[in-house]
């Protein structure tokens, strides 16, 4: 879930080659601001990827607006998007927005706001939410807000997975430090651009009704059985065989439900990674064109654009297991450790996101040293070579239940804005949301 942090401002510096601006860091972050900011400064940062709301971003003057000339007046962001992005300026990376605590006081008492609160709403006022393009939304007649569609949902209700679990949103390294314990065992493994996926042989139950039930108003019965259930990362596929999905083709999500359906023990549920192309005209994630990252170094390393194929040829698409699960017949959910999710993906025939390092945590300056190496300096993805790695995955392994954080690398925040400004094929994922919202509407 997005939201914005109160923290405060420990290290400032000049700019490098701007004389009004300086720099800031905020949890390991570099963030550009202008010169009435001062250490010591009580702040709310947000994060890229975020929406500020109307109402705070009217509030505080940050929407750009004309005047009676036409001239743009007041602040900097668009009124309809008020998104925050990673961008370069005047050559110092910038990953998000510090804006005074202050800012916050017309929905509370910000001297009861202390360090690490996170905000999303106020005395009921929304502050911020992630940022999801609306112009994405797919007008046709599978969309999931249709009326056809509707009515499945409805039918659907008459089955259940009780024990079908959704992945759990991973939350940033940069805000969880404090999680990791001298001693604990860590693997940090790539984190791939596509869509999530889930399969499972796990509990069905389903409503089974009668003519003489129905006549004598009696409840349904419940029928329960084992069953091979497939969906999206929030989406169950009732039916894998139609093409009801939001590109209208389920083809390539039920590649990999076929392939697991006779080969995974009850009880199992693997999550991973579709990448790749939808169809052959269709790549499952959006591409960017890499003039509008500007710059120089990126475009020379990476092509003239971005498309996160990982190897794959227009019309293909592979998977890359992160998770594995298994839940005992009372619904008991046991974490597979990664060297078993390893050993099992050997035995399905199946890949595993990448492994990068292994090692026991010391210090969170040793793990963030360790990080770096995977997020900085353009690195390309290990699998996908012609495109930039999306960031890493740090995973506690001696745990009970999944506990991960993800970083970022700099310059894929900058593409994964461009991409919601400007491309007319949405974030799979996001437009799921978008689609649920409407379900629920």
């Amino acid at each position: 879930m997005y939201c914005a942090y109160i923290t405060t401002i420990k290290k400032i510096r000049k700019h490098s080659n701007a004389d009004r601006l300086q720099c800031v860091e905020v949890f390991g972050q570099n963030v550009i601001v202008d010169l009435s900011y001062k250490e010591g400064q009580r702040v709310v940062f947000f994060p890229t990827d975020g929406q500020l709301s109307a109402e705070y971003a009217e509030e505080n003057n940050l929407v750009r607006i004309k005047d009676e000339n036409g001239n743009n007046v007041g602040g900097y962001m668009d009124e309809n998007k008020r998104n925050v992005t990673a961008i370069k300026l005047r050559g110092e990376k910038s990953e998000g927005l510090v804006l005074p605590i202050e800012t916050l006081a017309k929905y509370t008492d910000i001297e009861k706001l202390k360090d690490g609160d996170q905000i999303t709403v106020l005395g009921g006022h929304e502050i911020c939410r992630k940022y999801i393009p609306r112009k994405n939304e797919r007008n046709s007649s599978n969309h999931s807000g249709s009326k056809n569609s509707k009515r499945k949902n409805k039918k659907k209700l008459a089955v259940v997975y009780p024990f079908f679990k959704e992945h759990k949103d991973t939350a940033q390294l940069a805000y969880n430090m404090n999680a990791f314990k001298p001693g604990d065992t860590i693997y940090i493994t790539r984190k791939m651009h596509g869509t999530s996926a889930r399969t499972a042989k796990t509990v069905k139950v389903e409503d089974k009704n009668s003519f003489v039930r129905t006549l004598l108003r009696m409840k349904p019965k419940k029928e329960k059985n084992i069953a091979i259930v497939s969906g999206s990362r929030r989406v169950i596929l009732e039916d894998v065989t139609r093409n009801d999905g939001y590109y209208s083709d389920n083809s390539f999500r039920r590649k990999y439900h076929e392939l697991l359906k006779n080969r995974i023990p009850e009880g199992m549920e693997i999550f991973y990674e579709i990448v790749g192309w939808v169809n052959e005209s269709t790549p499952i994630m959006p591409s960017v064109s890499n003039k509008k990252v500007k710059d120089k170094e990126f475009s020379k390393k990476f092509g003239d654009s971005t498309i996160f194929a990982y190897g794959c040829e227009p019309g293909e698409s592979e998977m890359y297991v992160y998770r594995m699960t298994m839940t005992s017949p009372d619904g008991t959910v046991i974490e597979l450790p990664w060297e078993t999710v390893k050993i099992w993906c050997e035995k399905l025939g199946v890949n595993h996101v990448p492994e990068l390092e292994k090692f026991m945590f010391t210090t969170q300056e040793d793990l963030k040293e360790r990080v770096d190496k995977y997020i900085t300096g353009m690195p390309a993805d290990e699998i996908g070579k012609t495109h930039i790695a999306e960031g890493v995955v740090v995973r506690i392994d001696n745990r009970e239940s999944f506990t991960a954080f993800k970083d970022k690398c700099f310059e894929f925040k900058v593409c994964e804005g461009i991409i919601k400004d400007t491309s007319d094929v949405p974030d799979m994922e996001e437009a799921e949301e978008v689609m649920e919202e409407n379900i629920s509407a």
